[in-house]
């Protein structure tokens, strides 16, 4: 992939689960989103797996983006319709820009596959310079989403940073 020569993306993994927050569950999601983007050169710079609670959430995601600590924060659970699963409200609460056409590509690519995928609340947005893309909290459907959108995350990251214009197309039909 062109997009990403010595370009490294510094990611932070956030697990939403009340019972990974409290060592009852091993998490599984969290690391198949780290595999997948140190395939791609990223750079896990943070991880964490905190509890299904708003409060904590809209924090945690505001201290990575507003202290620079990652360029981009991929978060893991809390997104269906489970009383306790509110990751994006949580995400809605502190982005400054919404981009719905990534939870869109997500829903659209991975629907032929699970057909529950149409109920996902899934969101993703920027605040400061960090972008946030909310991912459900299955090992399987997390590979599946993340599989959906991982080649344009650093181009979006790249605009976000001022590294590229938004001019500057990678068109596939040159």
């Amino acid at each position: 992939m062109s997009e990403q020569n010595n370009f490294k993306i510094k990611t932070a993994v956030l697990t939403i689960s009340d019972k990974g927050s409290r060592g009852e569950r091993k998490d599984l999601s969290g690391p198949v989103i780290k595999e997948m983007m140190e395939n791609i050169g990223a750079e896990i710079v943070y991880e964490e797996i905190i509890a299904d609670e708003k409060a904590e959430i809209e924090e945690t995601l505001s201290r990575i983006a507003d202290q620079k600590k990652a360029d981009l924060i991929l978060t893991t659970g809390g997104t269906g319709f489970a009383k306790r699963d509110i990751t994006p409200e949580a995400t809605l609460a502190v982005i400054e820009k919404e981009v719905p056409g990534i939870p869109e590509k997500i829903r659209a690519d991975t629907i032929s596959i699970t057909p529950q995928a149409a109920l996902s609340r899934a969101r993703a947005g920027i605040r400061k310079q960090t972008l946030i893309i909310n991912f459900p909290g299955s090992p399987k459907a997390v590979r599946e989403c993340l599989e959906a959108v991982i080649e344009i995350i650093p181009h979006g990251v790249k605009i976000l940073k001022g590294e590229i214009t938004e001019h500057q197309h990678s068109h596939k039909n040159k």
